[in-house]
């Protein structure tokens, strides 16, 4: 059974850093493109990072380039999002999700996703 559980979120001030995980499990992580997307309840999902299945390729957001980092670990089976500089913008529910075999890119289809994780940026 595929699952993926996101982990890292929190409180944080203006300025400051978080780094979000995703853990998975139940397929071969590292045939799979990754995707970090944020959600604001009554907005359009918001797509921040993705990352190729074999780690060579990413792809930000324009709101988030320059600030947030993602990277892989295939042998622990994990996805991180080092968030720096956060904004109060920035305050979201927080998914990673598994793209389509074979696909990478800001369209490309979603097959699983985690429950997510709250990240909240005060003033």
């Amino acid at each position: 059974q595929v699952q993926l559980v996101e982990s890292g979120g929190g409180l944080v001030q203006s300025g400051g850093s978080l780094r979000l995980s995703c853990a998975a499990s139940g397929y071969i992580m590292k045939d799979y493109a990754i995707t970090w997307y944020r959600q604001v309840p009554g907005k359009a999902r918001e797509t921040v990072a993705i990352i190729s299945d074999d780690g060579m390729r990413t792809r930000y957001g324009d709101s988030v380039k320059g600030r947030f980092t993602i990277s892989r670990d295939d042998a622990k089976n994990m996805v991180n999002l080092q968030m720096d500089s956060l904004r109060p913008e920035d305050t979201a529910m927080y998914h990673c999700a598994r793209q389509q075999f074979g696909t990478f890119g800001f369209w490309a289809p979603i097959e699983f996703r985690g429950q997510g994780t709250q990240v909240t940026v005060s003033p």
